[in-house]
């Protein structure tokens, strides 16, 4: 005789015999996962005190009288173009004409030195500094201007750099790019594989201009071409206007390209190889340097300061419950 199979005999049977340790592990990985998350949140309110206390201080160090003392003495000014280009932005026209016009306009001002690391960015915000300096070379014809690119001085940094009296770098700088560009993407064919239908109303018949999901128009192709040529030629005006004869006579300086510091002596890009420190010292013979840049307000760095913080953590935090 078979035995009888009881379907709720498996339901009976005594648990393996692991079972212990399957339910310590799960209680030991919630308390790792509530660790974590508490540390996270505990980072992060460290760097939010952290970043409060040091803008604090900062207010109060631009308040103190010792700034104002070093521009009572014979100095040579400095004035920052640090990132990219863009109204808003830390390296705004408006920050580097107020610190430019402040510098020219001190005086104890002996030179002054534009500290360009930029890779460029608005043809608009670049060009509003490059008449602002010429402006006030004009208002002020004692004071020399010098242009002293760092890293890189290329299409809106060197725009510019373009309008001092002499431009220096190291021999490693990135300069040139005498280039405007403008990025798109086009998506017709994708939409048309996965079946996706563009709807885009427009009134006025080239308000859909360059569309990325429309196949390119002859026509607006042309249109913004001639634009982008006609920026380029500002550029190229503002670039021989501010070089003149130094400027090597190669066809190649327009095209864009981007040259070494070493390079740029040689095309006449630049007048010759420096730091900010050696120019003060050597070309215009005071040390002394006093900053004149014009900083973004307190709140504006302290929230961006606290965001990249912020994205930091809660990144790192992330990146932890995958491992």
């Amino acid at each position: 005789m078979n035995p009888s199979i009881d379907p709720d005999d498996d339901q009976r049977r005594p648990a393996p015999e692991h079972w212990e340790r399957e339910a310590l592990r799960e209680i030991a990985l919630a308390g790792v996962k509530e660790r974590r998350a508490a540390r996270r949140w505990s980072i992060f309110f460290k760097l939010l005190g952290f970043a409060y206390l040091f803008f604090i201080l900062l207010a109060v160090m631009d308040a103190l009288p010792g700034r104002d003392a070093d521009r009572k003495a014979r100095h040579t000014a400095v004035v920052d173009v640090q990132g990219i280009i863009a109204e808003g932005g830390a390296a705004s026209a408006d920050l580097v004409v107020g610190g430019l016009r402040a510098a020219f306009e001190n005086r104890n001002t002996v030179a002054v030195i534009l500290r360009i690391n930029s890779p460029g960015g608005s043809p608009v915000q670049a060009g509003y500094i490059n008449d602002a300096i010429r402006h006030l070379r004009e208002q002020h014809p004692d004071i020399p201007l010098y242009a002293v690119i760092s890293d890189v001085g290329a299409s809106g940094g060197y725009y510019v750099a373009v309008s001092a009296d002499r431009i220096y770098a190291d021999r490693a700088s990135i300069i040139g790019s005498i280039g405007v560009r403008m990025d798109s993407f086009g998506f017709v064919d994708a939409i048309d594989r996965l079946g996706i239908e563009r709807r885009l109303m427009t009134a006025g018949g080239n308000k859909g201009l360059l569309d990325p999901f429309m196949p390119v128009q002859t026509d607006e192709k042309v249109h913004v071409q001639a634009m982008l040529d006609r920026i380029h030629a500002q550029f190229v005006e503002a670039v021989k206007t501010g070089r003149g004869d130094r400027l090597a006579d190669d066809p190649r300086l327009f095209s864009g390209l981007i040259w070494t510091g070493e390079e740029g002596v040689e095309l006449g890009l630049i007048d010759g190889l420096g730091s900010a420190g050696y120019v003060a010292r050597e070309v215009i013979g005071e040390e002394r340097i006093v900053d004149f840049t014009r900083r973004q307000d307190l709140f504006t760095r302290l929230t961006e300061g606290l965001g990249v913080a912020a994205l930091r953590v809660f990144q790192e935090g992330f990146q932890g419950t995958l491992r």
